[in-house]
């Protein structure tokens, strides 16, 4: 039997390196939009060279749309906290805290942006950050039918749009901060309308 050799040189990916890069990714994003992001760009603030990004990503566009997502997908929370209505205020309060987070809050519209005028991006994006986000979301609502909680003929697909949908119209569209009880009050809301 043959012993696989760990790759050395420039077949091994850092993690550290890697780290580095998606800092830098987010970095520039925040700082300068998708329109003005260049590799050399993200290259220099990561501290490496262009041959570092493109033995991870073969273009700029999938740099950005990998970065993105891992960040994004990895602040979507599963609480189960035993109640439909904790598991709601939970992944609101987490919904809350990913679009408001100090960097991607500088990017997130510029995502939308780009999504409407870049068909490819939009579909990286509902496939790659949507999906996922919404994957682990719809564990709430299949918990609290199993439950009782909410009858089971719910429309998931309707109830994730529920409470994301008025959260992301405050505070993007609008404008609007999350002042103190507003998260509640949101829960509130979808738990009374899914329950009814």
């Amino acid at each position: 039997m043959t012993t696989r050799r760990t790759p050395t040189g420039a077949a091994v990916l850092q993690p550290d390196v890697t780290y580095a890069i998606t800092e830098a990714v987010i970095d520039e994003l925040a700082d300068h939009g998708f329109g003005r992001l260049s590799m050399e760009a993200v290259a220099k603030r990561a501290g490496v060279g262009k041959s570092a990004l493109y033995r991870r990503w073969p273009s700029k566009d999938e740099m950005i749309g990998a970065v993105i997502a891992e960040f994004s997908v990895a602040r979507a929370v599963d609480p189960d906290t035993g109640s439909l209505r904790g598991d709601i205020r939970a992944s609101l309060e987490a919904l809350c805290e990913w679009i408001t987070h100090p960097r991607f809050s500088r990017i997130f519209p510029g995502l939308i942006a780009e999504a409407r005028r870049n068909p490819a991006m939009a579909e990286f994006a509902r496939l790659t950050i949507g999906g996922p986000r919404r994957a682990v979301n719809r564990a709430v609502f299949t918990r609290a039918i199993e439950r009782g909680e909410i009858p089971a003929d719910t429309d998931i697909e309707l109830a994730l749009d529920m409470g994301a949908g008025i959260v992301y119209w405050r505070l993007i569209v609008r404008g609007i901060p999350a002042e103190e009880g507003y998260l509640d009050q949101v829960t509130d809301l979808v738990v009374r309308a899914l329950s009814a």
